[in-house]
């Protein structure tokens, strides 16, 4: 087996072969906001791409002529092995040699047309992150709960979104319930463990500020339904993400002016989204509208200041940069909570100085590493 070097530059990238073109098109729109997507009808192109940059995951479709699908992935796998190269393998579901033949090869996952977005992301996620949610077996059973509700929750959210489905509250606070019950006990020390190195950044992120938002409540003596607010209102404040293309969310550097126009109409994709929900809380919506506006007015997207500003979305915008400036994502580690203290506060203006204290104080006593 040829001894290729992942690169880190491909850990953002999902390549992706077929002879049809539409197939491809919906393969890319499918992983815009997740991954760079490279397609690829010619498998000699595939090939020799491969030997320059290993992506996430590499999707084949049977419908692949100028060399059979089952051969790519024989060559593919004399090329990579499992563990560095995951790959989906999508065909018809009559098409039972082709199915053994896939499965025949181990870190291949088969998947069948028609098939919705959710499980394509599905499947592809499965095989990228399958030592991590693996891991989520071993750790105390709230958490794994807790883990495996959310991520099933956020992961649904794409095909309502392209369905212009409303979003079931009601399912949403079902799964956020041990969340709650993990921040409630202290015993969630493993469920933020579990989501480090995980592929789905903007998963991993609602979920860390679900998280902080639950136990900043708690904090502050927010209960019941309050609580579930805050926390349910945290996985679902981004969800608007999802639209925006992937060079725009995952820009190592900083946003050029058309960029950053385009990446702050999240929070109206988002805010579109909820209210086609007859049963949301008016709080997730305000911490969905509110979490960018700034105290001194210079936030997004109505330039709220001072007193038009909710409680919630103070405590959101807090948590929604912290989060931000020590969550991992592929160009860059995680930063150390002391120093994304010292970024915040001197933010001056921008965020609200009591609550700033009281979440700063709260997190270093109990949350400890993140």
């Amino acid at each position: 087996m040829a001894d290729i070097q992942l690169e880190t530059s491909g850990r953002d990238y999902l390549f992706a072969i077929s002879d049809n073109d539409n197939h491809l098109t919906q393969i890319e729109k499918a992983a815009h906001s997740f991954y760079r997507t490279r397609t690829f009808d010619d498998s000699s192109l595939l090939l020799d791409s491969l030997n320059k940059r290993v992506p996430s995951a590499l999707v084949i479709d049977s419908a692949q002529t100028d060399m059979s699908s089952i051969d790519i992935v024989t060559r593919v796998r004399r090329m990579l092995s499992a563990d560095k190269l995951p790959i989906v393998f999508i065909c018809s579901p009559s098409q039972t040699d082709l199915i053994d033949g896939a499965m025949g090869y181990q870190g291949v996952n088969v998947l069948t047309k028609p098939y919705r977005r959710t499980a394509l992301l599905n499947a592809i996620s499965s095989q990228v992150n399958s030592a991590i949610e693996a891991d989520w077996d071993n750790i105390e059973p709230v958490q794994q709960a807790a883990l495996k509700n959310t991520l099933d929750s956020f992961n649904s959210i794409a095909d309502l979104i392209s369905e212009g489905t409303p979003v079931a509250y009601s399912s949403v606070a079902e799964n956020c319930q041990p969340l709650i019950k993990a921040v409630q006990d202290q015993n969630f020390q493993e469920m933020l463990g579990g989501i480090r190195g995980h592929d789905n950044y903007s998963y991993v992120h609602s979920m860390r500020v679900a998280t902080l938002l639950s136990l900043f409540g708690q904090a502050i003596n927010i209960k019941g339904d309050d609580l579930m607010t805050l926390t349910a209102g945290g996985l679902l404040h981004d969800v608007g993400k999802m639209v925006i293309p992937h060079e725009v969310l995952n820009k190592a550097g900083k946003l050029d002016d058309d960029e950053f126009a385009i990446m702050k109409t999240h929070v109206d994709h988002t805010l579109e989204f909820l209210d086609k929900s007859n049963d949301l809380p008016k709080g997730v919506g305000i911490i969905a509208g509110q979490h960018h506006e700034k105290l001194d007015g210079s936030g997004y997207p109505l330039g709220l200041a001072g007193t038009e500003l909710n409680q919630l979305a103070r405590m959101a915008a807090i948590i929604d940069i912290f989060s931000a400036l020590t969550d991992r994502r592929v160009y860059k580690p995680s930063m150390p909570p002391e120093k994304a203290f010292s970024i915040m506060g001197s933010m001056k203006g921008h965020l609200d100085p009591i609550l700033m204290v009281a979440f700063k104080e709260m997190l270093l006593d109990s949350v400890g590493d993140l």
